[in-house]
């Protein structure tokens, strides 16, 4: 058996990495119950699009407030796993209000409540795997992809049976995979992040306009796939779809989304980040126009669903690297926090919002072309903020 610098064997890294694997396989099977579902719960309760498009915002205004709030905590008290069991823990507890009515008031409440939770830990989570990889950023995508394995199985296997079964049974499947991601969290255990209170400040790396302009671009793009989290299932199912084809095409993008982490190494030794980047907005550009504007044709909206593997995979991806040489390691958390909340959060809620004022007065095309044009905003951001220098610097 080899062992490690001070005498240690690795063996226990491995551990944790495997645990961190099955904490991703959890918590992307309940994205994928939840993400492509739940919109049509919630339209079969009678919502209007505007009210889903409300409704399916809450989660990114958590994600906007949320991971600053956790990350902070995490980082000066020195606890990770801590703060993720106890997410976890909330989440399911908050959830259970979905049961209780239909009302929109009730449905807000609860949205509010699970991802207040919710947004908490992946950040976490990513900052905890970012330790664990020990300084080899290129094996993060062979722990991410269990997460996206997680999501097919759920989203093909939620949408099989949702053809035989009432849409209701989308509230028991979510709340048994929020019990399974908890029981996950209980293996997690801590990374070492020295003396509390210690962390340095990110405050002038992130006023860097290289830093700026990426941060800006990742906001345009989750404003760009707004119109695809809200309702294209939605759009699907009123093109002529069936659930389990609509889990497909979820899941056909998360196949095309793993084969891209797997080669993000061997990308990356090829290709700069800048110019991932631009790829990755640019077919952006391209899939939200296919999305909106083919749908009847199923070769065209395959084709759509394939280049998730590079509107999120290799965008993705690529703007964790770009982070992790920016900042140092004991500003993870928080600087994951603020990724996900001006992305994923004020970009996810913005787009989403957008998407449900727009979908009934405007339609399908006009919605997704909207949401091209913003993803061809980012490409303007990247090509004219990054530079090459600006990517190999901390």
């Amino acid at each position: 058996m080899t062992t490690g610098q001070h005498g240690q064997s690795p063996e226990p890294n491995r551990r944790q990495l495997t645990r961190l694997a099955v904490w991703y396989l959890f918590y992307f099977a309940f994205v994928g119950a939840f993400a492509p579902y739940f919109t049509l719960y919630l339209q079969d309760a009678g919502l209007s699009a505007s009210e889903i498009g409300v409704l399916m915002s809450v989660p990114q205004v958590m994600r906007l407030v949320a991971p600053n709030l956790w990350g902070w905590l995490a980082d000066h008290l020195g606890v990770r796993a801590a703060v993720v069991k106890f997410a976890a823990f909330g989440a399911l507890i908050g959830f259970t209000g979905f049961f209780l009515s239909r009302d929109l008031l009730v449905l807000f409440a609860a949205m509010a409540l699970v991802w207040f939770f919710w947004s908490a830990a992946l950040p976490l989570v990513e900052a905890m795997t970012l330790d664990r990889l020990a300084g080899q950023a290129e094996r993060y995508g062979s722990i991410r992809l269990w997460g996206s394995i997680g999501f097919i199985a759920s989203v093909l296997g939620l949408g099989a049976l949702l053809d035989h079964l009432p849409i209701g049974a989308v509230l028991w499947a979510c709340f048994a995979i929020l019990a399974s991601v908890l029981a996950s969290a209980m293996m997690l255990e801590e990374t070492k992040l020295g003396v509390r209170g210690t962390a340095p400040p990110i405050g002038a790396r992130l006023r860097r306009p290289a830093v700026m302009a990426l941060l800006a671009a990742c906001f345009f793009m989750s404003v760009a796939h707004g119109p695809l989290y809200v309702f294209f299932s939605i759009h699907l199912v009123a093109h002529g779809y069936d659930k389990l084809s609509v889990g497909m095409f979820w899941s056909l993008g998360v196949i095309a989304e793993i084969v891209v982490f797997m080669n993000m190494p061997r990308l990356m030794g090829h290709v700069s980040l800048r110019a991932i980047l631009l790829a990755s907005f640019a077919l952006a550009v391209l899939r939200f126009l296919l999305i909106g504007w083919a749908a009847d044709h199923p070769v065209a909206l395959l084709f759509a669903q394939l280049l998730h593997g590079a509107t999120f995979g290799a965008y993705h991806a690529a703007a964790m690297a770009v982070l992790i040489r920016w900042f140092e390691p004991a500003q993870q958390a928080r600087v994951q926090g603020v990724y996900g909340s001006i992305s994923f959060g004020a970009g996810g809620m913005v787009g989403g919002l957008l998407s449900g004022q727009a979908w009934d007065p405007l339609g399908a095309g006009m919605t997704y072309t909207l949401g091209a044009l913003f993803a061809a905003c980012g490409w303007l951001l990247i090509w004219r903020g990054l530079s090459a220098q600006s990517l190999t610097t901390r």
